[in-house]
């Protein structure tokens, strides 16, 4: 019995938000805060401003009421109408009180329940003074003190006037200062918003006229982005994009031009490889048979060796330096190992290969397996072109803080004209021209995956000498 098949879930991803969201949360943000921090700024203000106004009018009514106690024979004579004092106690919401007393505490007349003068306020006559307390110890009142002297001046007692008066009033006033001033801040700000929206939506055009050009265009449309006109921001970005489109559309061209090539290369021996095939197919001598066998057996190495060749070509490419490993890599031991590998070809070839690699191990950082590649390709070459009873030398040298592989030998060289293009893929140097094609340039891209440099010469009295140099690990 089958399983039911379970629906497919898409996995979300986590909501972003865009930039033109983005640019407003951050600029309308400090708006907010600045809003906040106006408006309680003018409450402050507006209570620092009521606190000052309600404080002249008790210093007035306190001077007033001091006025009225004057001295008469051993006492005090209060000229406090019944009048002055209903039109201080009137308004019921905003009351008046006062009291007047001589220090230390001896009331004469008023509220008994106003708020004492603060413990650490020094006296100093005719001079008011404020602050702030409760009346019967739950109404806040903000009240005015006031020392004055009465009496025979050789004699003189001193009295204390006290005025009080409720603080809604100033905090009613604080409010109206407040609701004045934040309808203005608040319509500023909406407009402010609206202003910030505009601009941001037209700062942002160049870059949705960027993404419409790259979204309409056709996958193999690689042409440069025009946007002359934009910020340069935008523009920065859109150069960015051309550079990667002129780098997509190069590595493209060559990928095209190299599948196109080794097409073509392989092309020549596979025919041939069938051609051999059916003819030996047809042959009934045992002689003409192994004679086609053996021409089947050279084609079909060749394609391997074209195709390994094209492998260790697609190693080599500068798209794959990310995929690179990179190890301490003992050149001595490197140039001895592979030199010693390639003894029998050469043998085989009728080539006298010998190695001069008598220096203490060198270091570089690189690829091994690449790098022993780079060398195999070089005595292949040699081997290749020499021809029998030739001589191939193959050397390792210090040169500074660089290690010179050098491989010699006594063909017939390349001509001066030729040492540029040999490195070109598949380009054959016109006497020499059996081979595939690709072995100096499989060398050249390696050396430059490792940051080394390759050289030709003539070498001394015929044939080719080949330096790739390396530079070396720190000792």
């Amino acid at each position: 019995m089958s399983l039911p098949e379970l629906p497919y879930r898409h996995k979300s991803k986590p909501a972003r938000l865009s930039l033109r969201r983005q640019l407003l949360v951050w600029l309308l943000l400090p708006q907010l805060v600045l809003w906040v921090a106006a408006a309680g700024v003018s409450y402050h203000v507006a209570l620092r401003y009521a606190n000052i106004a309600i404080d002249h009018s008790l210093w007035q009514s306190s001077k007033a009421l001091a006025r009225q106690v004057k001295p008469l024979g051993g006492g005090l004579f209060i000229d406090f109408p019944r009048a002055a004092q209903q039109i201080l106690e009137e308004d019921p919401d905003d009351m008046v009180f006062y009291m007047a007393s001589t220090p230390p505490g001896k009331f004469i007349l008023g509220n008994r329940n106003l708020p004492p003068v603060p413990a650490d306020q020094p006296i100093v006559r005719n001079q008011p003074f404020f602050y702030d307390g409760q009346l019967a110890g739950h109404i806040p009142v903000r009240v005015a003190a006031l020392y004055v002297d009465y009496g025979a001046p050789e004699k003189p007692q001193l009295l204390l006037v006290q005025v009080a008066k409720g603080v809604s009033a100033r905090e009613q006033l604080a409010r109206e200062i407040l609701y004045a001033t934040a309808l203005p801040l608040s319509l500023l700000m909406v407009a402010t918003s609206v202003l910030v929206w505009w601009g941001i939506s037209r700062g942002l055009t160049p870059l949705r006229r960027l993404r419409r050009l790259v979204e309409n265009r056709n996958a193999r449309d690689l042409a440069p982005i025009e946007l002359e006109s934009a910020p340069a921001e935008v523009r920065s970005l859109a150069e960015a994009l051309n550079a990667l489109l002129v780098a997509v559309n190069h590595s493209i061209a060559s990928q095209r031009r190299f599948i196109g090539d080794a097409a073509h290369q392989l092309r020549t021996p596979l025919a041939g490889l069938k051609s051999q095939t059916e003819l030996a197919m047809e042959e009934t001598d045992v002689n003409k048979l192994r004679e086609r066998l053996r021409l089947v057996q050279t084609s079909a190495t060749r394609s391997i060796h074209l195709v390994n060749q094209l492998l260790t070509l697609a190693r080599a490419e500068p798209d794959q330096e990310r995929a690179l490993l990179r190890a301490p890599v003992d050149l001595t031991r490197l140039v001895r190992e592979t030199t010693a590998e390639a003894v029998p070809r050469a043998l085989q070839a009728g080539i006298d290969l010998g190695c001069e690699a008598d220096v203490p191990p060198m270091l570089t950082a690189g690829n091994s397996a690449l790098l022993r590649e780079m060398l195999m390709n070089l005595i292949d070459n040699a081997i290749h072109y020499t021809g029998k009873g030739g001589a191939i030398t193959v050397r390792l040298i210090r040169d500074g803080e660089f290690a010179a592989i050098q491989v010699e030998d006594d063909g017939p060289g390349i001509p001066e004209e030729d040492k540029v293009r040999v490195f070109e893929r598949f380009y054959r140097v016109a006497q020499t021209g059996s081979g595939c094609g690709l072995g100096l340039a499989i060398v050249q891209e390696i050396a430059h995956r490792h940051h080394a440099s390759v050289t030709l010469q003539d070498a001394v009295p015929h044939g080719l000498l080949v330096t790739v140099s390396l530079p070396l690990e720190g000792d």
